[in-house]
């Protein structure tokens, strides 16, 4: 893959109330390039915004690309990289034989993670990292336009 295909992400969730209002944003960056996404939910949960950042990052790709991951919610990284095989395996039931939670979302966002080379990285929400107050601060104005 050339750089062109290297991306870097950061994405965050936000919830006014949980449930509530709720929005996601999404940074982009790849080269010289950047590309901002945000959107909002009128009822809807944080982790569910979380995961719908993620989804509409990926779906903003045209091709194959090597992405870097950053995101403040340790469960969608964890249900990535530790949690999602073993809910396939079970029949999207939990270790406690448990429906999984999100499930229509977890679907979607599994669908959209084999098309890609991704690393995940998890970093401390609120504080201070740039890309991640970024996106912080487009969860907000998603959550902001769906009240």
């Amino acid at each position: 893959m050339s750089d062109k295909n290297h991306v870097v992400v950061y994405t965050d969730g936000a919830c006014k109330g949980n449930p509530g209002v709720g929005g996601w944003g999404a940074v982009l960056r790849y080269g010289d390039h950047e590309k901002l996404l945000k959107g909002g939910e009128g009822l809807t949960t944080n982790n569910r915004m979380e995961m719908m950042a993620v989804i509409k990052a990926l779906e903003a790709l045209k091709s194959k690309c090597h992405i870097k991951i950053y995101t403040d919610s340790q469960y969608v990284k964890r249900g990535v990289t530790e949690w999602l095989e073993g809910w396939k395996k079970n029949g999207w039931r939990t270790a406690s034989r448990q429906e999984v939670k999100n499930v229509d979302l977890w679907k979607v966002l599994d669908d959209l993670i084999v098309h890609h080379h991704i690393e995940w990285f998890w970093v401390k929400g609120h504080a201070g990292h740039p890309g991640n107050e970024l996106a912080d601060q487009l969860a907000n104005l998603g959550a902001e336009s769906a009240k």
